[in-house]
């Protein structure tokens, strides 16, 4: 029950003090710090600096009030002395001594293996581009003749360098002219070299080509016979006389052709212009070469017509020099060979001029009448058939014509007037004599001169 008024309380129980915290643990002395280090490093007493204990204090779990203001975890659990870790100085710091950083000795023999190593490539190297590129070479020094055969490759050109001792190196030799882009400009032939050469000096040599030499130029024109062109070949400065060389020679056989024995080669000595070095300019070179392009061109010529007619290659030939005589236009060239051609066919003298002035030796003169009479056997006017070798050298247009006139019949043709070189053609002798007249008119009216050629109107 509640107690009654008089009586009186019990006293409430009072609580105990809590109790003091026990006293904080004196702190640790520090260590005296070390003394500088002298001059002269001391050896330190021990590996590790000396450390002291210290102490930790734990605090008590977290708890809940207890309604007086109090919490159970005001005081400490207790006192852990814990011990502090161990620090190792690092060499150079105060009081320990000044140990060098070194690298381990492995380590530093492999850097060395591979600056060896280097420095030999570099070697290598260097030594590889001395020997291509050779400084300070010489031009090389002697004289040595080395013959290059044509289709040579640049390795074989190389080895016969290296052999006849021009270059040191077919090697490299080869490799400078891979380098230098030059394989394919290394030309054949024989050259002059010199031993020792730098590779430089040797290609430079073997892909420049040599200075041109002096050269003449001949022109030989279609139509005029050797003794008409000999003066003007010893006036071109040709050594020999053109006469005797153009009478026989072993590049052409005459007889080959349907020439009679003792032939002369007129007729196939070829016009063109020719070019010879100064040098072996002579009237023999000449004709040989006159002679080789007469064998290419006439190569080309087909003869089967002429041989159905029962000519040779020899008188295809001597037509041919009679169409380059008459004929001033070319369009004229096939039917003056066909007139030359109908006139063999009905046996009709060929009355063609050219022929014996071959034989007198005048190309500008009138002929007399005396010498119309000529009994040569180049007048064609007196002598039936073909006169007997050609009367000059033609060229491929005048040997194709005579190879295959023109499929006319004509017979005769004079020089029409103010035709400027064209001829009129006829198949009777009436017609021909109407255009006789009319030249001889046009001759007359230009006071005896030529009319074939008249001014512009």
């Amino acid at each position: 029950g509640r107690p009654s008024p008089g009586t009186p309380a019990p006293e409430a129980p009072v609580p105990a003090p809590p109790p003091e915290p026990p006293p904080e643990p004196a702190p640790a002395a520090e260590p005296q710090p070390a003394p500088e280090p002298q001059l002269q490093q001391p050896e330190p007493q021990s590996r590790f600096t000396a450390t002291r204990p210290r102490r930790v204090v734990i605090p008590r779990p977290h708890h809940e009030d207890d309604g007086n203001g109090h919490h159970e975890d005001d005081a400490p659990i207790g006192i852990v002395r814990a011990k502090r870790r161990p620090v190792e100085p690092q060499p150079g710091a105060p009081g320990m001594p000044h140990r060098p950083l070194g690298i381990p000795r492995r380590r530093r023999g492999l850097r060395r293996a591979v600056a060896l190593l280097f420095l030999i490539v570099l070697v290598a190297i260097g030594y590889f581009l001395w020997r291509l590129y050779q400084p300070f070479h010489g031009s090389g020094h002697g004289r040595v003749v080395v013959t290059i055969p044509s289709g040579s490759t640049a390795s074989d050109i190389g080895d016969l360098l290296a052999r006849d001792h021009v270059v040191s190196s077919s090697f490299f030799f080869d490799l400078r002219t891979r380098i230098g882009g030059h394989r394919g400009d290394l030309r054949s032939g024989t050259f002059t070299m010199k031993r020792d050469m730098s590779y430089a000096a040797a290609i430079a040599q073997l892909t420049t080509a040599p200075p041109a030499a002096p050269v003449i130029h001949i022109t030989i024109p279609e139509g005029p016979s050797r003794g008409e062109m000999a003066p003007r070949i010893h006036a071109a400065g040709l050594k020999g006389s053109y006469l005797a060389a153009s009478k026989a020679s072993p590049e052409l056989d005459p007889t080959r052709y349907g020439a009679p024995r003792g032939a002369s080669l007129e007729g196939f000595l070829f016009p063109a212009t020719y070019e010879l070095v100064r040098t072996r300019a002579t009237a023999t070179r000449l004709v040989t070469e006159q002679l080789q392009a007469f064998k290419r061109n006439f190569a080309g010529v087909n003869l089967g017509y002429a041989r159905r007619k029962h000519l040779t290659a020899f008188d295809v030939v001597t037509i041919a020099s009679m169409v380059e005589r008459e004929a001033q236009v070319p369009k004229d060239r096939p039917l003056i060979a066909a007139v030359i051609y109908n006139r063999l066919h009905d046996h009709i003298p060929l009355g063609i001029d050219a022929t014996l002035r071959y034989a007198l030796h005048d190309w500008t003169r009138p002929l007399l009448v005396s010498q119309l009479r000529s009994p040569s056997a180049y007048n064609t006017r007196t002598h039936l058939g073909l006169p007997p070798g050609p009367i000059g050298n033609p060229g491929l247009a005048s040997l194709q014509a005579a190879a295959h006139p023109a499929h006319v019949p004509y017979l005769y043709y004079v020089v029409k007037p103010c035709g400027n070189g064209a001829h009129a053609f006829s198949s009777t002798a009436a017609a021909f004599q109407r255009d006789v007249n009319a030249y001889d008119a046009a001759r007359a009216k230009n006071h005896g001169n030529d009319p074939s050629h008249c001014g512009k109107r």
